[in-house]
């Protein structure tokens, strides 16, 4: 254990610490974002497992009416020109299911129910741990805290995976639809480039960016071009009271993203043994399942076998996206049946092999790929975060050789970046924010996991 690297993790934590709930970054990001948070809870519960529950439980408390759990949940106490865009440019008032609280109008992936089973992991180990000083606190009490707020959390969990099995999967197809960018995560990768240049922005309502102010180059966040279709997007989306229905019929830009979707299929494995443990109705258990099945034969029937990559579906365009980007690793969160094919890939000289690598470590956009950007957001550098989910992935499938491997050059990264946003995948240089919360979160993991 390296427990310089552990305390300097657990102080980014508590320096971002808002009382329950946690900024995902200290300036370029002072609200709740939802996957943030989920991997913010993984952290903390290696801290304090009921400052972890808190976090779940805060989140959830801004949930839609329809099952959804918006992106992001404004801290109003925060300036109004702290972020943009704010809660008036969402302008969720006009969607019959929005909360009382101001939050964004769309989702992220649905990392919530892992993190929920991994508290229930943690404080389980703790539990049988001999007595004595441990991380987690009050061991058995936490067991009690962490299966409370499952019976509290599991029907919020499921109303979740509900609205995305059905309102944004209406076809049964297993793949979640998307509306924006932001909705997958990884905002301007080159999976959306083509579906974005088919968008015509109309009479865009002024704005000033925030998020440029807080890096030293701006070319290391979307371009103006790709801001002006963002919100213009999220004009058409209130301008359709945020109705799953009439975005579906009528909106320029709909995806099945396969990595949302994987992540869903990840989440509802965890939901299931979420159930099992709070003792939820068989029949809750079998549509859990079904979705869970649903979804991985639809993310291994994505496979591309001559990129070896999962792809994106655009159903504007009727076609797959073939770029190379790390989503493609879908099959590999999915748990599906292209392991091989995957694992091949992603220890090729298109990602984890490529010799001009500082460590190996899976790059947002692959050096092979013509639109990657070493040091622009999502189409180069490298995100922690996404290591440990392939990292979380792979030892779930037995992998454990390359699980290790991962986790080794991931902890050496961090040791050397700090917990940045992303970092420059041949330098080693930090970009985005500084002390980014889920960073110091995976870390945490990653260093309790030796």
């Amino acid at each position: 254990m390296d427990e310089r690297l552990w305390s300097a993790a657990a102080a980014v934590l508590a320096g971002n610490d808002a009382g329950g709930w946690t900024r995902a970054a200290p300036h370029l990001y002072p609200h709740q974002w939802s996957w943030d948070s989920a991997f913010v809870a993984v952290g903390w519960a290696h801290l304090s497992v009921p400052r972890a529950l808190t976090e779940l439980r805060s989140l959830f408390a801004g949930q839609w009416a329809n099952g959804m759990v918006s992106h992001i949940v404004y801290d109003p106490a925060a300036a109004a020109e702290s972020y943009f865009p704010d809660p008036a440019r969402w302008g969720t008032g006009v969607a019959a299911a929005a909360p009382d609280r101001p939050t964004s109008g769309i989702c992220q992936p649905p990392v919530h129910a892992l993190a929920l089973a991994h508290l229930a992991e943690v404080a389980d180990r703790a539990a049988t741990r001999p007595a004595g000083p441990d991380r987690t606190g009050g061991a058995r009490d936490d067991v009690d805290r962490v299966d409370a707020a499952l019976v509290e959390l599991y029907p919020k969990v499921l109303a979740w995976h509900r609205y995305l099995a059905t309102e944004r999967d209406p076809q049964g197809s297993g793949l979640v639809s998307i509306y924006h960018p932001w909705e997958s995560g990884t905002d301007n990768s080159p999976r959306f480039d083509a579906a974005l240049a088919r968008v015509e922005v109309g009479d865009l309502p002024p704005y000033r960016r925030r998020d440029t102010g807080h890096v030293a180059d701006p070319a290391q966040r979307p371009s103006d071009a790709e801001y002006d279709r963002y919100l213009w997007l999220v004009e058409l989306l209130r301008r359709a009271g945020y109705a799953d229905d009439r975005i579906a019929a009528t909106h320029p830009l709909v995806l099945k993203d396969v990595l949302f979707s994987a992540i869903l299929v990840a989440a509802n494995d965890a939901l299931g043994r979420i159930a099992a443990r709070i003792g939820a109705p068989a029949a809750d258990r079998a549509v859990i399942a079904g979705w869970r099945d649903r979804g991985r034969a639809a993310v291994d029937a994505c496979y591309d076998p001559r990129l070896r990559l999962c792809l994106d579906r655009d159903v504007r365009a009727g076609t797959p996206v073939r770029c190379r980007t790390v989503a493609g690793f879908a099959g590999l969160v999915a748990g599906g049946e292209r392991r091989s094919e995957l694992l091949a890939e992603l220890a090729s000289a298109r990602f984890l092999g490529d010799a001009r690598l500082r460590w190996p470590v899976p790059p947002s956009t692959s050096p092979a790929d013509p639109a990657f950007r070493p040091r622009t957001y999502w189409r180069g550098p490298s995100w922690p975060v996404l290591g440990w989910l392939l990292w979380r992935s792979l030892g779930s499938l037995g992998e454990h050789t390359a699980a290790a491997a991962l986790r080794a050059a991931s902890l050496e990264q961090v040791s050397t970046a700090g917990f940045a946003e992303y970092v420059e995948p041949f330098t080693g240089e930090p970009l985005g924010s500084p002390d980014q919360s889920w960073t110091a979160a995976v870390t945490l993991d990653w260093l309790a996991a030796g």
